[in-house]
């Protein structure tokens, strides 16, 4: 009697390959920096690290990087073309390589944005770890690990005693449950950013009450990044 075989296969993000690590996965790290800059950008610095220093033409991730800056899905069919649309755009981008990084992921990127209508901008660095899956390492220059997999709440406030512990519980009230928390700071009693994911949404109410605690200084929330 001869065995039954099986097939097993590995499900990815629905995507425009050619790579979940280097399309894909930098969608998504593009996705979660204009989030986190809140709009669309003008202007982007973009450095490719280590291994994608080597391979990012080839394997498409700087059309991916420009389109996630331009707000497309994984899937969009418009990545392809991402650069002719992002002159459409009047987005100005800049791409750098640094291929010998050894602190650093294979897989990461560096993103420095700025929108000239805001006045804002941020500087995110993340990791395209394979399947479309990313760590965000830092924003700002605040260390940081997190995924855009979850709901994500970026709080900046006084590193003050009890803090920590006042927005858990606020967060609690309202039916959100902590998946994890990552607080960094520059210095003893200076600002500390706090990372925190989240399985499911937080009510605007609580982001506004949150808002105008008088030692919250920036509340930045990023819903699921598919």
């Amino acid at each position: 009697m001869a065995e039954k075989s099986s097939i097993f296969d590995m499900i990815g993000p629905v995507m425009i390959g050619p790579s979940s690590s280097h399309t894909a996965g930098v969608v998504r790290i593009a996705s979660a920096a204009i989030r986190i800059l809140g709009s669309l950008p003008t202007h982007a610095t973009i450095t490719f690290y280590n291994s994608f220093a080597r391979t990012y033409e080839g394997h498409g991730s700087d059309r991916a990087i420009v389109a996630g800056l331009l707000g497309y899905a994984t899937d969009d069919k418009r990545i392809r073309d991402a650069f002719d649309h992002a002159k459409e755009a009047g987005l100005q981008y800049t791409f750098q390589s640094v291929g010998n990084a050894s602190t650093m992921h294979p897989n990461t990127i560096k993103v420095q944005l700025r929108d000239e209508r805001t006045g804002h901008a941020t500087e995110v660095i993340g990791q395209s770890r394979g399947g479309g899956v990313i760590r965000i390492v830092e924003v700002d220059g605040f260390p940081a690990d997190f995924s855009a997999s979850l709901h994500t709440l970026i709080v900046d406030a006084d590193d003050r005693q009890g803090s920590i512990a006042f927005i858990a519980s606020v967060i609690a009230h309202d039916d959100c449950n902590i998946a994890t928390m990552f607080v960094s700071r520059k210095g003893r009693n200076d600002v500390a950013r706090q990372f925190i994911e989240m399985d499911s949404g937080i009510k605007p109410i609580t982001l506004d009450y949150l808002r105008q605690l008088s030692w919250v200084h920036q509340i930045i929330y990023i819903p699921t990044i598919d």
